[in-house]
């Protein structure tokens, strides 16, 4: 045991002194020699540092390694650079005339990530896209990957979504008659009328999935007005006009269209008559009191409109409001249109309405008609006194002198009377609209029987 002892204390005092020899010695000599050297030559070498040039040498290298140092901690953070390509569209690639895809997305969105530069370069440089092959997939419910095409290598990229259920269908189609919605009608001139559209076909093809085919109830060519260039009366020939398909609620159908557009040709008219302005008192005046006079700025306007409302129409009645009304008054007026009516050459006028002391007078033997009689029935008075009424007109002095009784007119309105004897309000009017017209006998008695 002792003998073992003694071997490796030996073999400890060997390794100290190979260290001792080999590298405590030496190291310990170097130190000596740098030391020597700094403490011989301390000053020259002080005198060296001291120096301006030696500092600003100094100072760069220091400036520069450090430059190097961010510079790469810099390039190492760019590796991993990541940019979103918002609303990629998507392409599908199967047989069109045969089948119809749903549930896949129009647009997708690619993350993509890598180095800054090689971003920038995926970017503009040309790319297909994402697209998904659905070649060789039949009817039915398929889940399919969506995949983007992009020549540089060096980048990943990430698609969402980038695995989709898509639903494919048998295209089947069919014929659906072709009308037309005009669009935006307010903002033709409003001098201009419509009158007729007319398209360059009376039938389209609709193409796509039976269950929307069955939903299509019409299809209509969307003629918009904002696409008129330089409306005019006259024919104005519209292409590329758009076609919709819609349900029996109005809403849009998603199916193919075959043309997708259609020529059309809109005929513009510009129908207008001028017409004497009416002035129409409402209301009841201060009692004793009666309008002498109601005269407008305006004699005459041109109104535009619809050729059935200018046909109709043979004055424009302008309302002003007389109620309590005991002194001559001026009214300022905005005209407003009537139904039909598009345009007035004028906006606003002046009613100057003079005031005067009523007076009255009575014309007897006015004859009464009828109004609103069906055609199938006729009607008779049961008596003479049912035939003829006295009316009385009350109104200023010198218009009361000057009325004719041949523009009253007493009448009854047998709307909704059927066959039997029936007694019926008189009704009374007259021309002049400054005077008030009343019948003495308020009901008459009439026998309708059928024709």
């Amino acid at each position: 045991m002792k003998k073992i002892i003694r071997m490796i204390g030996n073999l400890f005092k060997h390794i100290g002194l190979f260290f001792d020899k080999w590298v405590i010695a030496p190291i310990t000599k170097l130190i000596l020699k740098i030391t020597n050297f700094f403490r011989d030559n301390s000053k020259p070498l002080e005198r060296f540092i001291g120096k301006k040039s030696t500092l600003i040498i100094i100072s760069l290298i220091l400036a520069y390694s450090v430059f190097i140092i961010i510079s790469r901690d810099s390039s190492v953070m760019s590796d991993q650079y990541a940019e979103i390509l918002y609303n990629q569209p998507v392409t599908a690639i199967y047989n069109e005339e045969s089948y119809v895809v749903e549930g896949l997305p129009k647009t997708v969105d690619i993350t993509l990530v890598g180095e800054k530069r090689h971003i920038f370069l995926a970017k503009q440089a040309p790319s297909k896209g994402v697209s998904v092959d659905l070649t060789g997939l039949g009817e039915g419910n398929h889940k399919v990957t969506l995949k983007y095409s992009q020549r540089l290598k060096s980048l990943d990229y990430k698609l969402d979504p980038s695995i989709v259920t898509v639903t494919i269908y048998p295209k089947v189609s069919g014929t659906k008659n072709l009308t037309y919605d005009v669009l935006h009608s307010d903002d033709l001139d409003p001098t201009l009328f419509i009158k007729d559209i007319e398209l360059d076909r009376d039938n389209v093809i609709v193409k796509g999935a039976q269950y929307k085919l069955e939903k299509v109830a019409t299809v209509k060519a969307l003629v918009d007005v904002d696409d008129f260039v330089n409306p005019k009366a006259g024919d104005l020939n519209l292409k590329k006009v758009k076609l919709v398909a819609y349900d029996t609620k109005g809403k849009v159908v998603d199916v193919e269209i075959v043309p997708k557009t259609v020529t059309a040709k809109a005929t513009i008219t510009s129908p207008s008559k001028e017409v004497p302005i009416t002035v129409v008192p409402k209301g009841s005046l201060a009692t004793g009191k009666a309008i002498k006079t109601a005269t407008s700025s305006i004699d005459t306007v041109t109104v535009y409109g619809t050729e059935e409302a200018i046909e109709n129409i043979e004055s424009l009645p302008v309302e002003i409001d007389v109620t309590g009304l005991a002194n001559d008054k001026s009214y300022k007026v905005t005209l407003k249109k009537p139904n039909g009516i598009t345009y007035i050459s004028e906006k606003t006028l002046t009613v100057n309405v003079s005031i005067d002391n009523s007076t009255s007078k009575e014309f007897s033997n006015i004859s009464i008609e009828t109004e609103n009689l069906d055609s199938k029935y006729k009607v008779q008075a049961l008596s003479e006194n049912d035939s003829h009424v006295t009316v009385v007109v009350k109104g200023s002095q010198d218009v009361v002198d000057k009325f004719d009784s041949s523009s009253i007119t007493a009448y009854i309105d047998l709307k909704g009377y059927g066959v039997g004897e029936h007694e019926v309000p008189v009704k009374v009017k007259g021309t002049d609209l400054k005077l008030s017209y009343t019948s003495k006998t308020k009901k008459v008695k009439v026998r309708i029987s059928e024709k």
